[in-house]
């Protein structure tokens, strides 16, 4: 069961991949950047930024996930305490 005890780890690490997933994004472009466009090392990057992109668009799904699995953990522990 999720408390609210449980919500500063949970942004901690929410807050820890956002930021890894922006450090990643920024070492594949200063990559890609130092690269001429036919190397195979260009296309990884841009691969790479391609992913990342892919996922950092789902960090605000996953935040509202969370969000409701809080206030479900809460409203199910009040419940369950009476």
């Amino acid at each position: 069961m999720i408390t609210l005890r449980d919500l500063a780890g949970i942004a901690i690490t929410f807050v820890v991949v956002a930021i890894t997933l922006a450090i990643g994004a920024d070492v594949l472009t200063n990559i890609q950047s130092t690269w001429a466009s036919t190397t195979i090392a260009y296309n990884a990057s841009t691969f790479g930024l391609t992913s990342l992109n892919t996922l950092s668009s789902w960090l605000p799904t996953i935040a509202i996930i969370i969000a409701a699995a809080v206030v479900i953990g809460v409203i199910a522990a009040y419940f369950y305490m009476n």
